[in-house]
C-alpha cells in the first residue's frame, strides 16, 4: 500500500482496501485535500469481521478487572496523544481548536470511566419459590458494529467503542466517510495500548456499501448508530431480519424555553452557544429558541448580539469561536433552509450570509437568528444541522409545553427559569431524553444520553451503555 495512503485497521494492521479504491479527505476550511484514504468494500466488512470473531475469543474471556486495565492504558495513551488527535480533528472537521481539545478532555475521561466501571457492573442473586439459587450474569454479545457521524467523529465514536470493548465485545466500525481521519488514528493508538488485534477494526467507506454489509452480516451480533432518523430507520428494518441489538442515536430538533423570571442576561450570553458551536452541526442543537412573549423582544436583542459577536474563523486559531461547515454541500443545504424560512414569513436578525474575505475559500457560514418563526414552519420542524436557530413566542407554562413537544424529535434541550417548582414541572413535562436547566450543559460521561420518539431507541453513556452492550442471562441451580 502506498505510504500516501491512509489504510483501513483490520486485525491490527493498516491494509489495503481489498479492490484497491481510495476517497479524498478534505479540510473544510479551506477545500484543500487533506488526505486520500482506502474506501473499503464488502469484502474488508467480511475481514474486519472475522478479525473481529477472532479477537474475541481473548478478548471476550479476559476477566473485567484485566479488561479494566488495558482501557486505563488506553486512556492514557490517548491522553498523551491528545493534542495531535485534536489537530487530525480540527482540520478534518473544521472544528474549532478549542472546542477539539475540550472534546479529547471528554474522550479520555469516557475511556477511564468504562474502565473504572466495568468491574462494578454485574448480575445478581434473586429470591425463588423453588429450593436452589437463582442468579443472573452479564455476558458480552459478540461483534459489534458501529456506524458514526462526520460532525463528532472521535467523541461519538468513543461513546460507543469505550463500553462496547468494556464490555468484553470487539467492534468493527465505520466512520463516515467526511471524517475517518482522527479514528483510524485512535485504533493504532488502542493496538499499541494492548488491547488486542482485531479488537477495534476500522472499515472507512460508503454507507450504501459499508454500512449495509456490516447491518447485514451474520457475525454482527449488534448495531449501533448515530446520524439521521430516516437513515436509523433503514437500519432497524435491515438489521430486524437477523434479529439484531440496535442502539440509534438519531435526529433532533431541540427547544431552548426561556421563561420571563430567567436571568436573561445569562440567557444572552450563553445559550447561543447551545446553537452555534460546531457550526449547529450537532443534533442536541438547541434549534428552536422558545420565548415567553413578555420578554421576547430583549431575549432576541441579547442572544443576537452575542451570535452577531461570535468570533468566525480559522479552525486552528484559538480565538475561533466557530468554523466552517463540513462541506459545500451542507452550507447550500442550509441556505435553502434560510430561503424557505424567509418565504414562509421569517425574518433574519442575524447572520444569513456566507463570511468573505480570507474565510471565502471554505464552507463557512454566519450564526443566524430567524425571528417571526411558527412552529409549523419548515425551518422549526426540519432539522438542519447548521448555524441557524428559530424564534418562536409563547403565552405561559402550558403553551410552552405544547410548542417545544410538538415535533417528532425529543432528544436534547433547555430551560431557563429561577423558580424551582417550575423547573421540576416542565421538565418533567418536556418529552425529551436530555435537558439542561439554566445551562447548555446535559452531556456527561456518567448520565445517559438517549432520545425520545424519532430522536432514537437505547442509551449511549452512563451504566445504561453497559447493558446495552451485554447480554443477560439467568441460571438457576437447584439445591433439592
Amino acid at each position: 500500500m502506498s505510504a500516501t495512503v491512509e489504510g483501513l485497521v483490520i486485525g491490527g494492521d493498516r491494509v489495503a482496501a481489498a479492490e484497491g479504491e481510495t476517497f479524498d479527505v478534505v479540510n473544510p476550511a479551506t477545500a484543500a485535500t487533506l488526505a486520500s484514504v482506502a474506501s473499503a468494500g464488502a469484502e474488508d466488512v467480511d475481514r474486519a469481521v472475522a478479525a473481529s470473531m477472532a479477537a474475541y475469543e481473548r478478548w471476550g474471556a479476559l476477566s473485567p478487572v484485566t479488561r479494566g486495565r488495558h482501557l486505563h492504558r488506553f486512556a492514557a495513551l490517548v491522553e498523551e496523544h491528545a493534542e495531535e488527535l485534536a489537530l487530525l480533528e480540527c482540520r478534518n472537521v473544521g472544528m474549532p481548536i478549542g472546542d477539539a481539545r475540550g472534546q479529547l478532555g471528554m474522550i479520555v475521561d469516557v475511556i477511564r470511566y468504562y474502565a473504572g466501571a466495568v468491574d462494578k457492573f454485574f448480575g445478581h442473586t434473586v429470591p425463588v419459590e423453588r429450593d436452589g439459587v437463582a442468579m443472573t450474569f452479564r455476558e458480552p454479545i459478540g461483534v459489534v458494529g458501529l456506524i458514526t457521524p462526520w460532525n463528532f467523529p472521535l467523541n461519538i465514536a468513543n461513546w460507543k467503542i469505550a463500553p462496547a470493548l468494556a464490555a468484553g465485545n470487539t467492534v468493527v466500525l465505520k466512520p463516515a466517510s467526511l471524517t475517518p481521519l482522527s479514528v483510524l488514528r485512535y485504533a493504532e493508538l488502542a493496538i499499541e495500548a494492548g488491547i488486542p488485534a482485531g479488537a477495534l477494526n476500522v472499515v472507512p467507506g460508503p454507507g450504501g456499501t459499508v454500512g449495509s454489509a456490516l447491518v447485514e452480516h451474520p457475525g454482527v451480533g449488534k448495531i449501533g448508530f448515530t446520524g439521521s432518523t430516516e437513515v436509523g430507520a433503514g437500519i432497524a428494518r435491515r438489521a430486524a431480519a437477523g434479529i439484531k441489538r440496535v442502539t440509534l442515536e438519531l435526529g433532533g430538533k431541540s427547544a431552548c424555553v426561556v421563561f420571563e423570571d430567567a436571568d436573561l442576561d445569562k440567557v444572552g450570553r450563553l445559550a447561543p452557544y447551545g446553537v452555534f458551536e460546531n457550526c449547529g452541526q450537532d443534533c442536541c442543537a438547541r434549534s428552536r429558541l422558545i420565548v415567553q412573549e413578555s420578554v421576547a423582544d430583549e431575549v432576541v436583542e441579547r442572544y443576537s448580539e452575542t451570535a452577531r459577536n461570535l468570533r468566525v474563523g480559522m479552525p486552528e486559531s484559538p480565538e475561533t469561536e466557530v468554523g466552517p461547515l463540513i462541506s459545500a454541500g451542507q452550507r447550500e443545504t442550509v441556505e435553502r433552509y434560510v430561503g424557505i424560512g424567509l418565504e414562509e414569513g421569517a425574518r433574519i436578525v442575524v447572520g444569513g450570509e456566507r463570511p468573505n474575505g480570507e474565510l471565502s475559500g471554505g464552507f463557512f457560514y454566519r450564526p443566524t437568528v430567524l425571528a417571526d418563526v411558527r412552529n409549523d414552519m419548515t425551518v422549526a420542524r426540519e432539522e438542519i444541522f447548521g448555524p441557524v436557530v428559530s424564534v418562536i413566542t409563547f403565552r405561559d407554562e402550558a403553551d410552552a409545553v405544547a410548542i417545544a413537544n410538538d415535533t417528532p424529535y425529543g432528544l436534547s434541550g433547555s430551560l431557563w427559569t429561577r423558580d424551582g417548582a417550575r423547573q421540576l414541572r416542565v421538565a418533567r413535562a418536556l418529552r425529551t431524553g436530555v435537558l439542561g436547566v439554566n445551562t447548555n450543559s446535559s452531556v456527561f460521561p456518567q448520565t445517559p444520553f438517549g432520545g425520545y420518539k424519532q430522536s432514537g431507541i437505547g442509551k449511549e453513556l452512563g451504566m445504561e451503555a453497559l447493558a446495552h452492550n451485554t447480554e443477560l442471562k439467568s441460571v438457576f441451580i437447584s439445591t433439592e
